[in-house]
């Protein structure tokens, strides 16, 4: 179900600019910032609903290819709801063309250009403590930022007597992963699996 919205040019803008400055924040992968943009495109401009957000990044995330995905359905959905929906026609898809545009364009070029400048100065300086230091200390946030992204997904679901099989299942895929070197491939498709049969 796609919401009817009156986007400005001021309002893409800020769309475009919300991107912008999340990108130099998605350390370690791009589905961290996801609470971020639930919060603004959510929560306080209200161009995207619930619903919405939380297909599209499981659209996103089913499709093979980088997790970066999920912003470029995030935008489509907020230039289609921008059009007046699947009914817009040409102008519906135009909009949703120009909200994954502005959506990845924001998003990927900060962290492409600081990327591509940082490695190559890493590179020369590998040896420094201060980037070995930097390395440590950063991956706590990361997986701090990883967790509050699988929180807010799990939260949207809100059916907690219904989802107990998911929790048995991530604490035990948790465990896997802590004490064994069973490969992540193997997990996903096992949880891909009991997801198709219902189970989960």
């Amino acid at each position: 179900m796609s919401l009817a919205l009156q986007l400005s040019v001021s309002d893409w803008l800020a769309f475009f600019n919300h991107f912008l400055s999340l990108s130099l924040l998605a350390v370690g992968g791009a589905i961290i910032t996801a609470p971020d943009i639930n919060r603004f495109l959510v929560q306080e401009q209200h161009w995207l609903s619930q619903t919405q957000f939380s297909s599209s990044i499981a659209l996103a995330q089913s499709a093979p290819g980088p997790n970066v995905l999920f912003v470029a359905v995030i935008g489509w959905n907020v230039g289609l709801n921008a059009g007046a929906g699947l009914g817009g026609g040409w102008y519906s898809v135009g909009l949703s063309g120009l909200g994954v545009v502005l959506s990845l364009l924001g998003f990927m070029l900060p962290s492409s250009i600081l990327t591509y400048t940082t490695t190559r100065w890493a590179q020369r300086h590998r040896d420094n403590l201060g980037i070995r230091a930097f390395k440590l200390g950063v991956s706590p946030v990361v997986i701090a930022l990883l967790m509050s992204t699988g929180w807010l997904l799990i939260a949207s679901h809100n059916q907690p007597a219904r989802d107990w099989p998911l929790w048995l299942l991530t604490l035990f895929a948790l465990l896997l992963v802590w004490r064994t070197r069973i490969h992540l491939l193997w997990l996903i498709g096992t949880g891909a699996a009991l997801g198709a049969m219902g189970w989960v």
